[in-house]
């Protein structure tokens, strides 16, 4: 692992990759919500062949039929930072200058801040490929700017791992729209000099009679609802909560009322990645929600830290790959994915960027040969509990069709105010 990169970086993408509720719109949350309930019938002309492997009356229209040719010359790219690196950061990290000796395609790379901006940045076209995070994909998909994918022309999609593939955020009716990148789990993380017994639950960090009131810290985003949520499943499993992102209003209300109890202990929230490490080493913060990235540094640096995935399970995040509806490039964009997604290349952006790589091949070939088993790459239970980020929308994610749910404006709403 890189760690001076990464502390340079992850500030800007790992920490906001997370984020797109803090920085969504209301009108953009509020399409999504009104699109997922329909079907996003798409007719319009595409670079793509009429035939597909994908219904054409789906959202995106038909996916793309093949083969996959000569390249256009070009591949327009939007990304976190850190995914597409082409030797400038560092001459020893490169995935882009063989791929563009190879496939003759140029990589014209733009990247991004925030889930919220490369939606709109998607919408305003131009742009080839992205890399999607869980609360921006659905968004894209019901707004018809990406296109089902043709898996049989991504030959490195055989090697992801089943449990990220076909996802309730990067898929519709079975059909997938785009390639996984990789993922981690949100863990419950604490200073040892301030917690002495080891900790397995999260209700030290929303229990009122928490012996840490004052040290608490939570990531300040209006996704973190979904973290009281996943508590509340496990603590009143009678509001029925089955997916942290597809709450009605009574089960909103009851994560709303856990996040003002939590907000009397929390001594500071954070979005800022490196600031979490050092409020964390300093002891300024005892405890508090982190990622298995904010533990190694930490760690690194010299911290006394410990984290764990909760008994009551977490939230987590997965990147996807996808493909511009209306791209002209789709030949390049293709290529691009299947590079991407490829074994040797997907390792080292796992590597490099500090995540669980998606294709299982990749854990043979990354220089740290602990890395998979650091970040749980190929453990498949250690994911059964954990709720990838999603787009909450009014119609019910869990399937509910009695009920309408919260839709994610409504939680930029919310948590405004908790935070105000």
């Amino acid at each position: 692992m890189h760690t001076k990169r990464l502390l340079k970086i992850v500030t800007v993408t790992s920490a906001v990759a997370l984020l797109a509720a803090a920085c969504s719109s209301s009108s953009s949350s509020e399409s999504s919500s009104a699109a997922a309930g329909s079907t996003a019938a798409s007719s319009a002309a595409s670079s793509a062949p009429a035939e597909s492997q994908a219904p054409a009356d789906l959202p995106g229209g038909a996916a793309y039929a093949g083969p996959v040719g000569e390249g256009e010359g070009q591949v327009n790219i939007l990304a976190w930072p850190g995914y597409v690196e082409d030797g400038s950061t560092d001459p020893a990290v490169d995935w882009v200058t063989d791929f563009e000796k190879e496939t003759g395609c140029e990589v014209n790379l733009k990247t991004f801040g925030t889930s919220d901006e490369a939606v709109k940045l998607m919408q305003g076209g131009g742009w080839d490929v992205v890399s999607a995070s869980g609360d921006a994909t659905l968004r894209l998909i019901y707004g018809d700017n990406v296109q089902p994918i043709n898996t049989d022309l991504i030959p490195s999609y055989a090697d992801i791992f089943e449990d990220l593939k076909l996802q309730s955020f990067n898929s519709v009716g079975g059909v997938p729209y785009g390639v996984p990148h990789g993922r981690g789990a949100n863990l419950l993380m604490w200073n040892t000099d301030k917690v002495t017994t080891p900790l397995d639950s999260w209700a030290v960090t929303f229990e009122a009679d928490s012996p840490y009131a004052g040290a608490v810290t939570a990531y300040d985003s209006p996704i973190f609802i979904a973290d009281a949520a996943v508590y509340l499943m496990a603590t009143q499993p009678d509001l029925g909560i089955t997916d942290p992102y597809s709450l009605d209003q009574t089960q909103f209300d009851a994560a709303i009322a856990l996040l003002e109890q939590q907000k009397a202990l929390i001594g500071e929230y954070w979005s800022d990645y490196t600031k979490a490490i050092q409020a964390f080493n300093s002891g300024t913060t005892a405890v508090g929600t982190s990622w298995q990235v904010i533990a190694n540094l930490a760690k690194a640096e010299g911290g006394k830290v410990e984290a764990v995935k909760a008994k009551e399970g977490a939230t987590g995040w997965s990147d996807t790959w996808m493909i511009a509806k209306d791209t002209p490039n789709i030949n390049c964009a293709y290529k691009w994915v299947d590079h991407i997604a490829s074994p040797q290349t997907n390792a080292a952006v796992a590597e490099w960027f500090g995540e669980a790589p998606s294709n299982a091949k990749s854990c043979e070939l990354t220089a740290d040969k602990d890395h998979c088993a650091t970040f749980h790459a190929g453990d498949t239970d250690y994911w059964k509990d954990v709720y990838y980020w999603n787009t909450p929308t009014a119609n019910c994610i869990d399937g509910r069709t009695d009920v309408q749910c919260v839709p994610y404006s409504e939680w930029g709403t919310a948590w405004s105010a908790l935070r105000s």
